[in-house]
């Protein structure tokens, strides 16, 4: 897995750590919790099975069709 470095102020680091041991979660748990949300958020998907499945809702099931006159 790849690994970034991101520099965090030491009070939020602080209240991170604090929000783990009150979870029972690491870090890298409560960080991948954190980016899911975020991406969430942002309406982009993780990972290429949700890329596919979001794709699929943008488009109407008959957006093409033409509609017939009785």
């Amino acid at each position: 897995m790849p690994g970034k470095r991101v520099h965090l102020d030491t009070i939020v680091l602080q209240a991170i750590e604090l929000l783990g041991a009150d979870e029972r979660k690491c870090f890298q748990e409560l960080a991948d919790e954190a980016f899911a949300d975020l991406l969430k958020k942002h309406q982009r998907p993780v990972g290429l099975r949700n890329a596919l499945h979001q794709s699929l809702r943008r488009a109407p099931a008959n957006a093409n069709a033409r509609r017939r006159s009785s």
